[in-house]
């Protein structure tokens, strides 16, 4: 059992203790702690210098990389799509800096963009389910050849929005059965009312953002993000069997992203053409040169990712409707 003598001790050593310490730092040590200090902040300042003029000379070489490749890209784009008509379509939620990016490299292009359509929450809403397969099942009729084989609503609705932005009368106009497709979309709440398009597209770029993040619940929980590339996959494969020329664009390679997705199936792959990176411009600039290509017959996966086919796509001779040097798929 300890005793009042074994407290009496400890404390008596704790005092000694404190007392020494006081004593080494008040004399003998004190100098020689403040030097150290003194020289420890002095070094910390210095590589806090350092670390600063790395960091200025890093972003004024990336604004220097910056302005070249909007130069290059510039003379790249310019021209590349002359007299093509091109409809944008925006999947679920994308930044409007990545929207008016691409709208301002197709401009750049020579492109006509003769429509900008915005798809609403009803394509990925579990709450919209049985809408989506009583409508898809509706539209079927109206489809005709273009109906793709298959029950899935979400390839359904792709191959109705493909065809109300791309149905012609065999010119340039629209046919009758591309707005009334068109009307019966915004009519069941899955595409947002927009300028009147006149005339028929004849590629769709299909611009997608990053995958859902976690959502925090009411009583604070975290809840996953409903899953959408399947969703955007199933539509981007049928706007690409209806159209001929669709191109997906998304962020950079996100795991869990629309654009990862259509990569990860190889089948899909093969029929279907990619940019990543259009939160970059260097990704943006890609999207009017993967168009060029996949009219002339191109299909690519665009990017900087390990997965992509190649960086840049291949150059399109317009007098020849061939590409010039190598090209993906």
């Amino acid at each position: 059992m300890i005793d009042f003598r074994y407290h009496l001790v400890s404390l008596i050593s704790v005092f000694l203790a404190l007392a020494v310490g006081i004593i080494l730092g008040a004399g003998p040590l004190q100098g020689a702690i403040g030097e150290t200090l003194t020289e420890q902040v002095d070094a910390l300042r210095a590589e806090r210098s350092d670390l600063r003029t790395e960091l200025d000379a890093t972003q004024s070489a990336l604004d220097g990389d910056e302005r070249y490749i909007e130069a290059a890209g510039t003379q790249l784009v310019s021209g590349s799509l002359e007299g093509e008509r091109v409809a944008v379509v925006q999947l679920g939620e994308v930044s409007q800096e990545v929207h008016d990016g691409v709208l301002n490299q197709l401009d750049t292009a020579g492109a006509s963009v003769v429509a900008k359509t915005e798809l609403t929450d009803a394509w990925t809403d579990p709450a919209e389910e049985s809408t989506r397969e009583t409508v898809a099942e509706g539209l079927r009729v109206n489809l005709g050849s273009a109906a793709p084989e298959t029950d899935d609503p979400s390839a359904l609705l792709g191959a109705a929005l493909a065809l109300s932005l791309t149905g012609s009368d065999g010119g340039s106009d629209r046919s009758s059965q591309a707005t009334d497709l068109e009307a019966q979309l915004e009519r069941f709440g899955f595409a947002e009312p927009g300028d009147e398009q006149t005339e028929a597209a004849q590629a769709l770029v299909l611009l997608v953002g990053p995958a859902g993040q976690p959502q925090e619940t009411a009583d604070g929980a975290t809840e996953e993000a409903e899953p959408t590339p399947d969703v955007w996959t199933a539509v981007t494969l049928a706007a690409q069997e209806v159209s001929g020329a669709a191109i997906l664009a998304g962020p950079t390679d996100d795991p869990g992203d629309a654009v990862q997705a259509v990569r990860d199936d190889e089948d899909i792959a093969a029929v279907v053409t990619t940019v990543s990176g259009v939160d970059r411009l260097a990704g943006r600039i890609n999207v009017p040169l993967a168009v060029a290509a996949r009219l002339s017959g191109v299909v690519g996966q665009y990017g900087l990712e390990d997965d992509a086919t190649t960086v840049l796509p291949p150059a399109v001779d317009d007098t020849a409707g061939d590409t010039v040097g190598d090209t993906a798929g």
